[in-house]
């Protein structure tokens, strides 16, 4: 199910049939380091990544992380979306591209697209985000689509993480 489209691309709900891309995604380097370890190892780890996150939060609160696809293409390129934390006093705004795909302006498409959406059609009114304090191209869409540092929290695993609010 398509919940929203920009000019190059197509956010999608995940679904099962995405495990293959999930296994690739979580499992880069660059995931790894600023996101985390989600121990999905093979397909079926992907799948009960699949089911018990993003697939359980559509149910849950009507949103979640979504699939995000070049429209040309119609493959996955990345994940943005709307997470509802229990650590966390907001919903925040998360996403993750392959590296191929870094540099050409689709973390901000999609974040910015996301965020509107999360305003306007889910009427969130404070909508935040949390990342690895070196991560600076995150830090720059962050900043773009209108948040700014507020302070440094820890993570339930004990990481050092910047939480970033909207601009007062």
């Amino acid at each position: 199910m398509i919940v929203l489209e920009t000019e190059r691309l197509s956010i999608r709900h995940l679904t099962l049939d995405d495990a293959a891309f999930i296994e690739e995604i979580v499992n880069e380097p660059s995931f790894l380091e600023n996101i985390g370890d989600r121990n999905v190892k093979n397909l079926d780890d992907a799948r009960r990544y699949l089911t018990d996150g993003p697939l359980a939060s559509y149910e849950r609160n009507g949103f979640g992380l979504f699939a995000v696809a070049l429209k040309s293409t119609d493959a996955p390129i990345g994940m943005c979306g709307l997470i509802r934390r229990d650590t966390l006093p907001d919903v925040d705004i998360g996403y993750a591209f392959l590296p191929r795909y870094w540099g050409k302006g689709y973390g901000y498409e999609s974040t910015a697209a996301m965020l509107q959406y999360g305003r306007e059609t889910r009427g969130l009114e404070r909508i935040i985000a949390i990342v690895s304090p070196g991560n600076a191209a995150s830090i720059k869409v962050l900043e773009k689509i209108g948040l700014v540092f507020d302070r440094m929290i820890d993570t339930p695993d004990g990481k050092a993480t910047a939480l970033y609010v909207p601009a007062s």
